[in-house]
């Protein structure tokens, strides 16, 4: 019995190596080799690059398509042959000094390519067929969207923490812009922190092209919490706007700052002594902000213009009224762009920094007007937005709950490490 049942197993054994070796058979073979030879192929711009000798050039200063083509082999009745074809399809009136363009010769051509590829932007090329079926067009590549979330702790400023923790720099700005009205960016303790959730745009799989939003964020500055949520309040406007926990607008009727980034050098002090001036009191009824020449300088507040002049002391100056209780001024630009009884929303680029009028160095005096009064705005308990409606409100805070959650399990920055990881990816396909 014994010897029947060690018979059947080594007959059992045999099959299966047979099956075993059944799937090494030529048939399988074939279909082995065939997607092997899927993978050789190189597909890109719409074309198998394994067939083309590439050259790669820039842009040099004075090269146009023109230009370029009959340096490769191209003739001048050729070239508006491919002008003629291109037209209203293709730009390529303006080629920017620097950037890459590609010839795509075919392996047995030596004369002349086949093929112009131009990546003018990172999320897009202009491809042109220059002999065959001539054609030209513009292609938007795939855009990934990736939810990421990081962290950081301030040593200095959020710009070398962003740099230091690996996270993209342009999240400085965005944060920024999320805070600009309860956070001044240049008055950051050491020690402050946060923690954010944000999505970012890729192409080529790992390109970044930009940061898209920031979705929900912690500031911690001055020992206390700043939350920000996304929320649209009206759906038909598309404005997206920020509130904290407790569904409170964090946009106020006035900016901190008339810049985004810029320390401030002088505050407000009516009892100002100046040495150059044998040490006398002369009052500054102003706030300087320092920044670089050509910095842009914002309106704190919608409103009026009231004034876009030159005066000797103040150089070019911009006036806003605001209502009837609120009026300011920014001075010693190098350029103003709003004209006089011209409206502009907050925000909005009035001008940019210089030093016209009388001052030792580049930056922007604000000054700052209640009841016709000038006062100190750091010291003034300025109006908030309108807040949230209740049925908007009951919406809201139901909508940030997992946000919530997500952004209060992410640790806050320690010593030892950051944040930054990738939490999900979605695909925008822009063609």
């Amino acid at each position: 019995m014994n010897n029947v049942f060690v018979t059947l197993y080594l007959l059992a054994v045999v099959v299966l190596l047979q099956s075993c070796e059944s799937s090494n058979s030529p048939a399988i073979d074939e279909t082995t080799e065939t997607e092997v030879e899927i993978k050789t192929k190189n597909l890109k711009y719409g074309f198998d690059l394994e067939r083309f000798r590439i050259v790669k050039k820039k842009i040099r200063r004075g090269d146009t398509f023109s230009s370029i083509l009959e340096d490769n082999g191209i003739t001048y009745p050729e070239v508006y042959n491919i002008l003629q074809n291109i037209k209203n399809k293709v730009n390529v009136k303006r080629l920017v000094t620097g950037k890459t363009y590609k010839l795509l010769y075919t392996k047995d051509s030596i004369a002349s390519p086949k093929a112009f590829i131009y990546e003018p932007e990172m999320d897009s090329y202009n491809v042109i067929q220059l002999r065959d079926s001539i054609y030209g067009k513009k292609v938007n590549k795939p855009v990934k969207v990736m939810l990421k979330e990081g962290n950081g702790l301030i040593e200095n400023s959020l710009y070398e923490t962003m740099a230091n923790s690996g996270l993209n720099d342009q999240l400085t700005y965005y944060l920024a812009d999320v805070y600009a009205w309860n956070i001044d960016f240049y008055r950051l303790h050491k020690g402050d922190r946060f923690k954010v959730i944000y999505t970012e745009k890729f192409v080529d799989d790992s390109v970044s092209i930009g940061i898209e939003r920031i979705k929900a964020a912690i500031f911690h500055h001055a020992g206390k919490d700043f939350y920000a949520f996304e929320f649209q309040p009206d759906s038909l406007k598309g404005i997206v706007e920020y509130f904290d926990e407790n569904a409170k607008n964090l946009r106020r009727v006035f900016l901190k700052a008339p810049v985004k980034f810029g320390p401030v050098t002088s505050r407000y002090n009516l009892k100002r002594r100046i040495s150059y001036y044998s040490n006398r009191i002369k009052p500054h009824r102003g706030t300087d902000f320092a920044a670089s020449v050509g910095t842009p300088i914002l309106a704190t507040s919608d409103g009026i213009v009231v004034n876009s002049s030159y005066s000797r002391g103040n150089g070019n100056y911009v006036t806003i009224r605001h209502n009837n209780t609120f009026s300011t001024q920014y001075l010693h630009m190098k350029r103003r762009k709003v004209k006089k009884g011209q409206f502009v929303t907050q925000g909005q680029v009035i001008g940019w920094v210089g030093m016209t009028g009388y001052t030792s160095g580049p930056h922007v005096c604000y000054r700052f007007w209640k009841n016709g009064r000038q006062v100190d705005p750091f010291r003034q308990k300025l109006p908030e937005a309108k807040p949230i409606s209740n049925q908007l409100k009951a919406k809201y805070l139901n909508a940030i709950v997992d946000l919530k959650t997500q952004l209060d399990c992410i640790s806050f920055f320690t010593e030892s490490t950051y944040i930054n990881s990738a939490l999900a990816i979605t695909e925008s396909d822009t063609k």
